[in-house]
């Protein structure tokens, strides 16, 4: 009944409703932190345009079951190598544009979506005409059918409800122009029952919601009007044995999930990070009693309205500054590298339940950019434009910290060819994903030297983008209100296709000038052609035990001779001085 351990991606989304947003945008973000095939049986690296389409009366959908749900196929199969049908629902008269990936991202009528995945107290694999939907198809579906996000929320929780659900427990976030929710779901308690349970939350305007693999919503109180959830919801807990009307008002997170993702502080971590960024006069302590804490509320008013380029900014975060700081201390290397290769004790493996918890030395913090990221959006909705204009799909592939975030309309029907394609399994130097993925990686020889330049131009270049779209939103919405729909859907498409070709042949030409400069632990000025040789900093050779030579010959005297540290500088001493001549030189 249980899953096996899988690579179902680790994310970290936010929603900022448009009462939090500088200019009065709906910002959804999302980070795609996870390795393996989607459910379009293809690496999780690229980006889908789906074409708006029209459907004759009886037409079926298929639904495609999804190798990265943590499940198995029916039957316990692994069908990670074919392009699995798990069912088919009844098909709409006509369906919307939308760009998905791993997830679903944003359709053309402005309907923004985000996905992070939980770990829930029991996890189904799929079972064909039983269990058929997971998060991934669940989103494909609302962004094809739906134009808000409370319709979103209502039909996929009524797609749950009919067809069952598998997989990972699961959240996703659906936002419009003006109002956001947010949709946690997991396999029903009852092996038998082929439905899954659900609950909804609406996030309030003016507030800022953060998810990061453990569930977020907490009492479900009937007579809520911001609460929607599973039919017969307490009853099928109540029958479960997980819960009862004696214990009180119903913990959604407590009755159904273990919390933490895979050890502690994985998940909460990044909660408090990306709050305490927003809101620190809040003065929310990393430090909680334990994965079921509250002391993270569910939204946050930020001090200061975000505009999108501090939404961008809430992904490029290795907890500098704090006390979890990935770029700083000796783990960080001589060089300040801020990503920790993956290990054992990093895996989404059972750490905690009912009874127990595994303690894991050999964890690190994890941030909210990590090394394994494939690709991550802010997603932007404004009510002020119409539908094609007013939505802009912000992309970044690879990890976020060193990604660019390019601009795709809503209205546009196409995407830069180097978006759309992709394998981890194959290096490939006109794909978005190697483009940023490589010079991230060739960063970490020198991090602390090159991310000025990498930052530097990132900057550049998405303030190009942001004058780009807003020239462009007036020239679309003219022609939209001239009636000149396919003109815009022209225009649309140009800038979007044109501005990611742009992007991808400025970072070819940075990771250029950056692998020359910093080739063989040198640094070369390609315009000068001058070599520094500028070694390792005198803080790490002193950690790292360099105190102990070259200096003498007489080795074994020198390690013997006590409170010795790495000078940073050399003295002259005669060549027939003693040991004991040089330590008082020294």
């Amino acid at each position: 009944m249980l899953l096996l351990v899988s690579n179902a991606t680790a994310c970290t989304v936010f929603a900022i409703t448009p009462g939090a947003s500088e200019d009065g945008s709906m910002y959804v973000g999302h980070t795609n932190d996870g390795v393996g095939k989607d459910w379009r049986n293809i690496d999780d690296i690229s980006i889908l345009y789906v074409p708006a389409a029209d459907h004759a009366p009886g037409e079926k959908r298929p639904v495609f079951f999804d190798p990265d749900s943590g499940s198995d196929a029916a039957g316990g199969e692994d069908s990670s190598d074919s392009h699995l049908i798990l069912g088919y629902i009844d098909q709409v008269p006509h369906t919307y544009a939308y760009y998905t990936g791993s997830y679903g991202m944003m359709n053309e009528r402005q309907l923004l979506s985000a996905e992070c995945t939980e770990y829930a107290r029991v996890e189904l694999d799929a079972a064909e005409g039983k269990r058929i939907f997971y998060s991934s198809e669940l989103s494909n579906v609302a962004l094809e059918r739906c134009t808000k996000a409370r319709e979103a929320i209502e039909l996929v929780g009524g797609l749950i409800d009919t067809y069952g659900y598998y997989g990972t427990g699961e959240t996703l976030v659906f936002a419009d122009p003006e109002e956001a929710w947010v949709i946690e779901i997991c396999s029903s308690l009852d092996p038998e029952d082929g439905g899954g349970l659900w609950v909804a939350q609406k996030i309030p305007d003016g507030e800022v919601f953060v998810a990061a693999n453990e569930f977020r919503i907490r009492e479900i109180v009937p007579e809520n009007p911001d609460l929607i959830y599973s039919k017969d919801l307490f009853n099928r807990l109540e029958k479960a044995g997980v819960w009862s009307p004696a214990d009180g008002t119903l913990d959604w997170l407590e009755t159904v999930s273990y919390g933490e993702y895979a050890h502690p502080y994985y998940s909460l971590m990044r909660v408090w990070r990306i709050q305490d960024r927003l809101a620190p006069s809040l003065n929310l302590s990393p430090y909680v009693e334990n994965s079921y804490t509250k002391a993270y509320p569910f939204t946050v008013t930020p001090d200061e309205k975000v505009n999108l380029t501090g939404a961008f900014s809430l992904f490029r975060d290795h907890y500098e500054g704090t006390d979890f700081d990935l770029s700083a201390g000796t783990a960080a290397g001589p060089f300040g590298n801020p990503y920790r290769y993956l290990g054992p004790d990093d895996a989404h493996t059972n750490f905690q339940n009912e009874s127990y918890m595994e303690v894991r030395p050999g964890a690190n913090p994890r941030p909210v950019s990590a090394v394994f990221c494939s690709y991550s959006y802010v997603a932007q909705a404004r009510s002020s434009l119409p539908d094609p204009v007013g939505g802009v799909l912000w992309f970044g592939p690879a990890v976020a910290y060193e990604t660019v975030y390019a601009p795709i309309y809503a209205g546009s029907t196409n995407v830069s060819a180097a978006y759309a394609t992709g394998d981890r399994s194959k290096y490939d130097y006109d794909t978005a994903y190697w483009t940023f993925d490589f010079l991230t990686n060739w960063a970490m020889l020198r991090y602390d030297a090159m991310i000025d330049a990498i930052t530097a131009k990132q900057g550049e270049l998405e303030a190009e983008s942001i004058v780009l779209v807003q020239e462009t939103d007036g020239r679309a919405a003219e022609l939209i209100a001239a009636g000149d729909s396919e003109g815009a859907a022209r225009l649309l498409t140009d800038v979007t296709v044109t501005r990611g070709d742009e992007i991808i042949d400025e970072w070819h030409s940075l990771t250029g000038t950056l692998i020359v400069t910093y080739s063989n632990g040198l640094i070369t000025d390609p315009a000068t052609e001058a070599v520094e040789e500028p070694g390792y900093p005198a803080w790490w050779l002193n950690e790292t035990g360099y105190q102990y030579g070259p200096r003498v010959y007489e080795l074994d005297d020198l390690h013997a001779a006590g409170g010795l540290n790495y000078t940073g500088s050399s003295v002259w001493v005669p060549k027939n001085a003693s040991f004991a001549d040089i330590r008082d030189l020294i």
